[in-house]
């Protein structure tokens, strides 16, 4: 079924589509349906912008099946186990979580293969909208919409191969070496040659270019869409959260500031967190900490500003699905990716939160043994989890952590709001519990407090290593590099003990080593002799 859906919503683009299962500049063996047709009637046009949608929730794995590349299911399970809040179970992630990839790891070569294949589709319907909106085939308005989403769906790619490829916008101030921007269509063979002369773009350039596509998404997306689509498509808000993103990450405060005031209210009152309400989409909290992975994490609540679509019937499959790889053998999940005791244990987490309890759950893992997992993926039949990309919650903690950081010295009362607006929702009497800025030495303090509860609102979402990526040269809140983590496998109640400090087996990565950033697939390398692999592979 997943297949024959496959099939028939990209049919109109198999003759455009140019990224094969094992070369990402092949031209793909079809032929039979003209480009121009997938755009020829308004109908086709928005079947056309699924199929790109589609792309963002599964690709080609390395052996031809399809898996949840790159954002259906990777980069959420793959960005977490790069980091070391979880606990590879078995052997399914241990490459990536050991960080023993070459050139050639399936892990690797999947995620770039499936970046720039839903690039390039991005590509063909970005003309392909371009030429229906010239010809009276849609609006102006409806083409500039379409556009949009794919621009949208442009730069969130592009930017995750900047977190896992190339080193942070900081070090440096964005003169390190980024990865291709492509933002041409690659369907012909002369397109195919000109992307063989296209080097890795330095760091500067491939953020202004992501900028620029998102400031394009702003002014042309929808404010709000009805029904399934306000989540599983691109709305104005959602491009300015993933704004606040990119600008998080060049360390440029003030322009976080100035993008999440146009989705945060002036005045919040955190302890009425659902009261915050973006001016822009009508995007808030949740009452409950689960509320925003009870409805398969996004079908109908208000905080899931951006989610990739999956159910019965359209999934990732068992070597995919978040409810697989994440969730409980007991509970019918496959235990492969538990979570650690390095955060569970962390004295700066309450033992007394409310998202211990709603969102973790002991279990068996893949290895007969004990181990807590969470619940945020629970559909273990179907498979119907949203995968989620953007919720409010990220839009809230990422202002915050502007706003302390754009204070310098002073301890930001604006940034503690902010904080205790997510933190109040997950922890008893939040009236006499919520921050104060007595709690804060410095506003060091403050940004550590906020990193802290970006690890423990956003585990197992995939957030964690664009963090430690954005903050390996900030000698204040860094890591170090590949942090260290608990042993590949390690289990067992005993090890689970909040506010113990825990003691990781295994030793961290420093940032120097070539190891913190992958590999360029090498079949990349042949193709594009102008793309220079990093060093050290």
């Amino acid at each position: 079924m997943k297949q024959l859906r496959k099939f028939l919503v990209l049919l109109p683009l198999m003759a455009v589509l140019l990224v094969s299962c094992k070369k990402s500049l092949d031209l793909a063996p079809y032929g039979s349906v003209a480009s121009t047709e997938a755009f020829s009637t308004p109908a086709k046009c928005l079947v056309s912008l699924m199929g790109v949608y589609d792309a963002a929730q599964s690709g080609a794995y390395t052996d031809g099946t399809l898996r949840g590349y790159p954002f259906g299911a990777a980069n959420i399970e793959q960005s977490d186990c790069r980091g070391e809040d979880l606990i590879n179970i078995a052997t399914f992630f241990q490459i990536t979580y050991q960080a023993t990839y070459n050139a050639s790891s399936a892990n690797c070569v999947g995620h770039w293969n499936s970046l720039y294949a839903l690039i390039n589709k991005a590509n063909v319907c970005i003309d392909g909208f371009r030429q229906a909106g010239t010809s009276g085939v849609l609006s102006a308005a409806a083409a500039a919409q379409y556009e949009a989403e794919c621009r949208f769906l442009r730069a969130l790619s592009h930017h995750e191969l900047m977190i896992h490829w190339a080193r942070p916008y900081r070090d440096g101030n964005g003169s390190q070496i980024g990865v291709p921007y492509r933002d041409l269509a690659v369907n012909v063979p002369a397109t195919v040659d000109l992307v063989r002369t296209l080097p890795r773009a330095v760091s500067d350039t491939v953020y202004r270019r992501i900028l620029r596509d998102l400031d394009y998404a702003e002014t042309n997306l929808a404010a709000s869409l009805s029904g399934n689509d306000k989540t599983v498509r691109s709305t104005i808000a959602a491009a300015i959260a993933l704004k606040m993103r990119v600008k998080l990450h060049m360390g440029d405060w003030a322009g976080v500031i100035a993008e999440g005031n146009k989705v945060i209210p002036a005045t919040i009152n955190p302890l009425s967190w659902n009261t915050v309400v973006s001016p822009i989409g009508g995007w808030k909290l949740s009452l409950t900490p689960d509320a925003p992975f009870a409805d398969n994490g996004g079908a109908t609540n208000l905080e899931s500003m951006f989610s990739v679509r999956h159910s019965s019937i359209d999934n990732v499959g068992p070597n995919g699905s978040l409810a697989a790889m994440f969730g409980s053998a007991t509970l019918g999940g496959r235990g492969l990716v538990a979570i650690s005791p390095v955060i569970w244990n962390n004295s700066g987490w309450r033992c007394d939160d409310l998202r211990r309890t709603a969102l973790y759950v002991s279990g068996n893992n893949a290895n007969a043994g004990t181990s807590f997992f969470t619940t945020k993926y629970r559909d273990y039949v179907n498979r119907g989890d949203y995968a989620p990309q953007i919720r409010y919650a990220e839009v809230l903690l990422t202002q915050a952590e502007a706003e302390a950081r754009n204070a310098g010295a002073t301890i930001s009362q604006r940034a503690i709001d902010l904080l205790n607006t997510v933190r109040n929702r997950s922890i008893p009497t939040p009236a006499t519990n919520q921050y104060v800025a007595a709690n804060f030495a410095t506003s060091v303090d403050l940004v550590k407090a906020i990193l802290l509860e970006r690890r423990i609102e956003f585990l197992a979402e995939g957030k964690r290593w664009g963090d430690i990526s954005r903050l390996a040269v900030d000698a204040a809140y860094t890591t170090g590099g590949i942090p260290a983590k608990a042993v590949n496998g390690a289990s067992g109640a005993a090890i689970y003990n909040c506010g113990t400090t825990y003691t990781p087996g295994l030793a961290g990565i420093t940032y120097s080593d070539f190891r913190f950033l992958w590999p360029i697939p090498s079949a990349e390398i042949i193709d594009n002799p102008v793309v220079t692999q990093n060093p050290g592979y």
